[in-house]
Order: structure tokens, then C-alpha cells, then sequence
């Protein structure tokens, strides 16, 4: 399987830098992304990040409406508009930037969680809250044998 898978949690250190998981920095790499592309997650309390993965899926959800329209505006403000584009240092950290730490409340540790194409920051708690509730709704899913929302178009 391609791409990013399971979670891990890492320390932030004095100087707000944090390090990616490796297996997250091989896929960054593999994909061919330089530094790490992020934005606000518009459904969480976390941070949407990866590469050329996920700006392609981001562009794929664009190229649906016109250029002109409300729904392009405001996609493109969402996710471009708000995004940062990060620099992984030679020892694969990154800073947090105040977006991050504004819009996550990390503080001490940093979750970062695989979802194939991208994956997500998080701060610790808030997620394993999230998980609990992700786990429950999975669950439902799975057991209606359908996927609810995948024809309006779903989260990215």
C-alpha cells in the first residue's frame, strides 16, 4: 500500500519543531513534494498535510466548478488560500507554524495520523476523541454496506 498509514505521536520541542515519521517522510519523498503542503482541515481540529497527492486531489475537487463561481471561491480560499507550505529540515522536522498550533491547540506532542493520499496533525488528545467517534461511524458505514455521502463528494 502507497502513501500514509497509521499514526504516530511525536514530541515538539523548545524551538516548535517536531519531527514527521519517517514512513510519512519516505512517502513525502517518494511522492516528490518539496517540504510539506498543509491547510486547516475544514472538518476537524486538525491539520490536512502532504504533497503532490494531495494537491492533486485538491485540484480534481476544483476543476468541477467554474473558475467564476462561489463554490471554486471559496474551495480554493479554503484550501490554498489558507494553506502553508512547510520546510522539512535535514533531520525531517518541521516547525509548527502558528496556523497549526492556532487551529489544532498542540502544544507538547503532535499526532500525525495516515489517511492514504494525506494525512492529518493532531493534538493528542483531540484525537484519540476523534478516533473514538471515527471508529463508531466506520462502523456504521460498514455495516449499511454503502457509503453515505461519497456521491456529493465527501471530505477530502
Amino acid at each position: 500500500m502507497a502513501g500514509f498509514v497509521s499514526h504516530f505521536t511525536n514530541r515538539v520541542d523548545a524551538k516548535g519543531r517536531v519531527s514527521i515519521p519517517a514512513p510519512f517522510r519516505a512517502a513525502l519523498a517518494k511522492d516528490g513534494f518539496e517540504g510539506l503542503y498543509c491547510f486547516p482541515s475544514p472538518f476537524q481540529e486538525a491539520v490536512d498535510a502532504g504533497g503532490n497527492g494531495l494537491t492533486a486531489e485538491i485540484q480534481k475537487r476544483l476543476d468541477a466548478f467554474s473558475t467564476l463561481s462561489m463554490e471554486y471561491d471559496a474551495l480554493s480560499t479554503a484550501l490554498y488560500g489558507a494553506s502553508e507550505t512547510l520546510k522539512i529540515d535535514r533531520d525531517g522536522r518541521i516547525v509548527l507554524s502558528e496556523m497549526i498550533r492556532n487551529h489544532t491547540g498542540i502544544d507538547g506532542e503532535v499526532t500525525f495520523v495516515g489517511q492514504g493520499f494525506k494525512f492529518q496533525i493532531w493534538e493528542p488528545t483531540r484525537f484519540a476523541k476523534h478516533r473514538d467517534e471515527a471508529m463508531k461511524r466506520a462502523l456504521a458505514v460498514l455495516s449499511s454496506g454503502g457509503a453515505p455521502g461519497a456521491a456529493a463528494g465527501g471530505a477530502l
